[in-house]
């Protein structure tokens, strides 16, 4: 399969894309400056992900995506995921995966509400919540195949498999997941049709 995959030079980004690899898939990345590294079967696109045409020149003949856009305190998600869903629904592109965050979940104490909305969240900055929770409402709105990806606090580590998940709702207690296993699950996703138009939560 041919996967387009933004993100790729970020913790959980550069993971996914070592299990593309390794599972034999060509991967169309779009980076900023330089990949992470060199691979036949990577083709890097040296870009702007705020550009339509960048955008576009990367969903190019791939038939699924992945996106583990970060915030860094930008609102580079929230322009770019526009872009992306105008691209795919050109393309005729369905599928999908993105990586949020726990914030974007919903709330236990407050329903109807999402958990930075509704106190279930200790962070008092919520600014990469926001910026989640307006990609999370765009692709809502379609009838695109989108999974969104919601780890609570995500410590580096190595993908130990021994995590919980629930649709929509962090998993009671969860606190941490490391960037291993959220990207090991994530890219499960792309086989797996159960979490279509969903949010799922993961955490030990």
């Amino acid at each position: 399969m041919k996967i387009a995959l933004f993100g790729a030079t970020g913790r959980v980004g550069e993971n996914i894309l070592r299990y593309a690899l390794d599972d034999g898939h060509q991967v169309k990345a779009l980076v900023r400056s330089k990949p992470p590294f060199e691979h036949s079967n990577l083709e890097s696109i040296v870009g702007d992900i705020r550009k339509a045409e960048d955008v576009e020149k990367t969903l190019e003949g791939t038939e699924a995506i992945f996106s583990a856009i970060g915030t860094d305190r930008t609102t580079t998600l929230s322009q770019a995921m526009p872009l992306i869903i105008n691209a795919m629904k050109a393309k005729k592109i369905r599928r999908i995966i993105t990586i949020g965050t726990a914030g974007i979940l919903n709330s236990r104490m407050s329903p109807g509400e999402l958990r930075f909305q509704g106190g279930d969240s200790n962070r008092k900055l919520t600014f990469a919540a926001e910026e989640h929770a307006a990609a999370f409402r765009l692709l809502e709105k379609t009838n695109l195949d989108w999974t969104i990806v919601c780890p609570t606090y995500l410590p580096d580590g190595k993908a130990y498999g021994n995590y919980r998940i629930e649709k929509d709702f962090l998993p009671e207690g969860g606190k941490q997941i490391t960037v291993g296993d959220t990207a090991e699950f994530a890219y499960k996703q792309l086989e797996n049709p159960e979490f279509i138009g969903s949010r799922v939560g993961i955490a030990y």
